[in-house]
């Protein structure tokens, strides 16, 4: 454990639960923060739609109709957000 970067691991120097992102990402943005990084949302607003959708379409097995049900928005919002993040294949 003392190989992991510090913000896989929590204040203690434990490694968080696997199930406990938010305490990864407010790891993440406080380690940011303290680098003096700046539009943070900016780069982790698109990394996480990328992966909510990446997993919604391997979880349809593609069908857009309903990956986008999965994610609670309409097909063509899903379809705006694919082109704007550059996942079309």
């Amino acid at each position: 454990m003392e190989d992991l970067p510090l913000e896989m691991k929590d204040m203690e120097g434990h490694t968080p639960a696997e199930n406990d992102w938010e305490s990864r990402l407010r790891k993440w943005v406080e380690t940011n923060l303290v680098r003096g990084e700046t539009r943070l949302l900016g780069d982790a607003v698109p990394r996480f739609e990328r992966i909510m959708i990446e997993e919604a379409l391997k979880k349809t097995g593609g069908r857009r109709q309903d990956a986008a049900r999965l994610l609670g928005w309409g097909r063509n919002t899903l379809t705006r957000k694919i082109r704007q993040l550059g996942l079309e294949a």
